[in-house]
């Protein structure tokens, strides 16, 4: 193993040379004048008075799906805003559910609030997208539930 060490050493000893050499140079940033700025900040005026239409329509309920991990069921339950229902262990309340204006089958946005019957505190309680389960999940052991889609009044009607 000695006998390499040499060979090992050679480049690095090859470098020292144009490391002496070399020079370091400091330059100054220009400073920046009030002129290159220009005038005053233009901030635009919000007029809060005017009223905003939501990008999203108001749903009646929600079709959820429940899958218990371990036993490997999977669950469709349809829900009603308000209600409250329990699946296995957990105890799913939907708050309300929106999707996009005019569209109920493009997509499903349900704030939900979801606790284990052993537990006080919920296990979650925010919105989420039936677009995109992953990105406001139940985080439980054993259980996922997620949002298929939200009802309409004139849909439940039928």
């Amino acid at each position: 193993m000695n006998r390499f060490l040499p060979f090992l050493l050679l480049p690095t000893l090859a470098a020292l040379p144009m490391l002496a050499t070399a020079q370091i140079s400091v330059e100054t940033l220009p400073t920046i004048e009030e002129t290159t700025l220009g005038d005053t900040l233009q901030v635009p005026e919000f007029n809060f008075d005017t009223e905003r239409r939501a990008n999203s329509d108001l749903g009646t309920g929600a079709i959820l799906r429940g899958l218990d991990r371990i036993t490997g069921a999977v669950n469709n339950f349809s829900m009603m805003v308000g209600e409250t229902l329990e699946f296995e262990r957990l105890e799913v309340t939907l708050e309300a559910c929106r999707y996009p204006v005019g569209d109920i089958n493009a997509d499903a946005y349900a704030l939900l609030k979801i606790r284990d019957i052993r537990n006080e505190e919920p296990s979650f309680y925010g919105w989420m997208f039936a677009s995109s389960p992953a990105l406001s999940a139940l985080d439980h052991p054993r259980y996922d539930v997620w949002v298929l889609t939200c009802e309409a009044a004139s849909e439940s009607s039928e």
